[in-house]
């Protein structure tokens, strides 16, 4: 007997586990996913072209408010909770409630989850959403180029369009941005990639991304995992660098699956310590050694600079950060912030009063973002909501400090500068010495 199974998600974690684990397997029925964190991905399916053979009506993807009904409807055996940057308390919450509607609840691990690539792998993962794993992942990669080795990157889901033209993404050129009509969180974590010159990939079936990055028609020597929120890779490392947060402190312990992280880490980069209380960053590095002793903790900060620091100096400013950063990563302190303050902001301005459409439904979602607006860009309404409100609000200027020049995207009515930062290691060990001893080890030779 078949046994029915929800996969419980945010249309990341929960389509990689279905396709490494259940498509393909006769013991299991899933009839359904269900959505959290992400705004308009329940009413949709997982489609017939991705679901395999044994789906050939694809599956539904309902509202996570509606997982109890489901299981009674279906007679739900086995609820697989897959997503990722959730306390520990929620996780146990979700929990219950499955055992309570009569389910087994389960998470799956590494080994039923990694897919095994033939070149050397390298990924980065965090402890929570907006530690610095991108501004990491870009120093490894500038690294490694500088040796003369090719290095494509493979970005943790994002797929929030059609899900079939996403299967395998490749980003090479700004322009395949606009080609792949990606959304404003998808191209804040592209764009930095291929703005120096790597190509990075994406979408929804991993294993086939993987093949296809391993032959890039430019070349491939070392693949780099770029993690999303907290979750785990969904390749196997050789090496596994965990970015840490101490403005977060003791996240490292209480978020799923952000320990995990920590416990499989060969190297724990401890970031932002140039802006962070110094015994945050001593609590972040007791638990590091707690955790996982064996693993090298690089120091790291990550200096900032803008454009135009008149802009900001005596000044109301707006201040605008990356949105999951701000929602389900919980941040109050970003690199705007820190901006604002170091160049001489007279005010922060509350966005509050001014939010319109999704916007709104953001902060009701999120009550505790506070006086910062989350630069959310799911879909084409919320970016019309976006730059209505930012020009909406009573400021004299507006910092920017999401990953992408919003003026791309939005029209700004008023002053506005953005804010860059990047990771800036400490003392030794650094990232440097590390990777030399990763090539020697994997016998890479750098390249002419």
């Amino acid at each position: 007997m078949k046994k029915n199974v929800i996969i419980i998600g945010a249309a990341g974690r929960d389509f990689h586990n279905f396709n490494t684990y259940y498509r393909d397997n006769a013991n299991f029925n899933v009839v359904a996913f269900t959505a959290a964190q992400i705004p308009d991905i329940a009413g949709r399916k997982y489609p017939t072209e991705l679901a395999g053979e044994l789906y050939p009506n694809g599956i539904p993807i309902y509202l996570e408010s509606e997982l109890v009904a489901l299981i009674k409807e279906h007679k739900v055996e086995i609820c697989n909770f897959a997503y990722s940057d959730v306390p520990y308390q929620r996780v146990m919450n979700v929990s219950s409630v499955v055992n309570a509607a009569g389910a087994n609840f389960i998470l799956l691990g590494t080994k039923d989850t990694m897919i095994t690539s033939s070149k050397p792998v390298i990924a980065v993962g965090a402890t929570r959403t907006g530690c610095g794993k991108s501004q990491t992942s870009r120093r490894i990669i500038e690294i490694l180029m500088a040796k003369g080795l090719k290095v494509v990157a493979v970005r943790h889901p994002m797929p929030y369009g059609d899900l079939v033209a996403q299967k395998v993404q490749r980003f090479a050129t700004v322009a395949d941005l606009k080609k792949h009509e990606c959304t404003i969180e998808e191209m804040e974590e592209y764009e930095p990639h291929v703005v120096r010159g790597n190509v990075i990939y994406a979408g929804v079936d991993y294993e086939a991304i993987l093949r296809a990055a391993e032959q890039d028609p430019d070349g491939c020597d070392i693949i780099l995992w770029d993690g999303g929120n907290n979750d785990f890779p969904f390749y196997k490392p050789d090496l596994m660098v965990t970015v840490a947060d101490p403005h977060r402190p003791g996240a490292e312990m209480s978020y799923y699956p952000g320990e995990v992280n920590i416990r499989i880490a060969d190297v724990v980069v401890l970031n932002k310590i140039d802006s962070a209380y110094p015994e945050n960053i001593k609590t972040v590095r007791d638990n590091i050694q707690k955790i996982n002793p064996n693993a090298v903790v690089v120091d790291g900060a990550s200096p900032i600079r803008v454009d135009d620091e008149s802009i900001i100096r005596g000044k109301r400013v707006l201040v605008i950060e990356d949105g999951p950063t701000l929602t389900h990563g919980e941040m109050k302190i970003g690199a705007g912030i820190v901006a604002a303050q170091k160049y001489g902001a007279a005010e922060l301005v509350d966005p509050r009063p001014y939010v319109v459409g999704k916007l709104a439904e953001t902060f009701r979602i999120y009550p505790n973002i506070g006086q910062l607006l989350p630069a959310m860009g799911y879909g084409d309404q919320q970016v019309k909501d976006l730059e209505t409100t930012i020009n909406k609000v009573d400021c004299d200027s507006v910092v920017i400090a999401t990953p992408i020049d919003l003026n791309r995207l939005v029209k700004i009515n008023k002053p506005n500068t953005r804010v860059y930062y990047d990771l800036q290691e400490i003392g030794k060990p650094d990232l440097d010495d590390i990777l030399a001893d990763f090539l020697k080890k994997h016998k890479i030779v750098k390249k002419k």
